[in-house]
């Protein structure tokens, strides 16, 4: 059982400040993914958590104790690093009881932990095999293993799968979900890749440049990001972003830049009429087909095929709008196509601060 509190930590490097006034709390048995590019800190809270770096101010604790000054192998922690870090010269077997036998664990007890380990993980039949034997799959499994046969209070996962294939990854993203919900223990993940976040969390913290951005189920963060960063962050592809200003007339408020204009939420943009924002719109949130009375138009200017569907960028006046389309839809370059915008689904952002003004109902 491990539920992980931040207090008010920093941790510094020299004058580099890596993490800055962090408050977080991790619930017990949570799958909880640090989100963020690289250099944001996700990594050093996890090294801080495992005991491997100390915090320059503040406390950390699980459950209620205060472990700032507590040696790494006190805490029931067990790491899974991104380059594996296996013996070598040790098979396995060996690999994956490794830990053990430096806790003193009897032969019987290893054994037992070692096979369970290894047939949960589907490897029983490389026990015997070295670490240049396996493939990246296989040897991501055997760091799953070793960590595993530990029983930790806590996983910490340093970007685990980031060296392996597309393929791969995909399949051990859904092996670590079902690891987790076995094992029934604290999960803390650090990646910079949205769509395993956006799979495997319970809860992501989303950082940037060692401040905490917004901390949030996955649904929340996807459809209600707090500000522009997060909103970028998440979504492949990318979010749209409209610089403009929000304008009133007899219709009601709307948002404008030049020849485009979005009928707005009323209560929301209530006393904002004016104001610069930026508009966010994702592309699953914007149609495209035959041309109709009132609907905007725009030229196809690129089409990129994805299997499952398509990515189509479309120039409507002077702003470049990528959306997503069917992969059965028929379109080409220099085509001219309608474009329908839900309204509901619109973000603003101030344009000045990057905080979110309004979101989707």
């Amino acid at each position: 059982m491990a539920h992980i509190r931040f207090a008010n930590i920093v941790k510094r490097f020299g004058p580099v400040v890596a993490v800055e006034r962090l408050n977080l709390d991790i619930r017990d048995k949570s799958f909880v993914v640090l989100l963020g590019p690289s250099g944001c800190g996700k990594t050093t809270i996890l090294n801080m958590v495992a005991g491997l770096e100390d915090p320059t101010e503040g406390e950390i604790s699980f459950d209620g104790e205060v472990v700032n000054f507590m040696p790494p192998h006190k805490r029931d922690v067990a790491m899974v690093f991104q380059s594996y870090a296996l013996y070598p010269h040790k098979n396995v077997y060996e690999n994956i009881a490794f830990g053990l036998r430096m806790r003193g664990y009897a032969q019987q007890g290893i054994d037992r932990r070692v096979r369970d380990a290894a047939d949960a993980l589907g490897i029983t039949q490389l026990l015997d095999r070295r670490p240049h034997q396996l493939s990246g799959g296989q040897r991501q499994r055997v760091a799953l293993g070793r960590a595993m046969v530990r029983q930790p209070a806590v996983f910490l996962m340093d970007e685990p799968l980031s060296n392996l294939d597309a393929g791969l990854r995909v399949t051990m993203r859904a092996e670590l979900k079902e690891l987790h919900q076995r094992m029934q223990t604290t999960f803390v993940y650090v990646t910079h890749d949205q769509a395993e976040a956006l799979t495997l969390a319970d809860c992501i913290t989303v950082m940037r440049n060692g401040v905490v951005q917004q901390v949030d189920a996955p649904d929340s963060i996807y459809n209600r990001p707090i500000n522009r960063f997060v909103a970028g962050f998440l979504g492949s592809p990318q979010m749209n972003f409209v610089e403009g200003e929000i304008a009133d007339d007899a219709t009601g408020p709307a948002f404008t830049r030049g020849a485009l204009r979005l009928k707005l939420d009323a209560e929301r943009t209530c006393g904002r009429h004016g104001r610069k924002v930026v508009l966010g719109l994702r592309a699953e949130d914007v149609e495209i087909g035959a041309i109709r009375p009132g609907d905007m138009s725009g030229q196809v200017v690129l089409v990129s095929p994805l299997g499952s569907e398509q990515h189509v960028s479309v120039q409507v006046g002077d702003i470049k709008l990528i959306v997503r389309a069917p992969k059965e839809a028929r379109i080409a370059i220099g085509d001219q196509i309608g474009v329908v915008i839900e309204p509901r689904r619109l973000h603003l952002f101030d344009a000045s601060t990057d905080e979110t003004l309004a979101a989707s109902a």
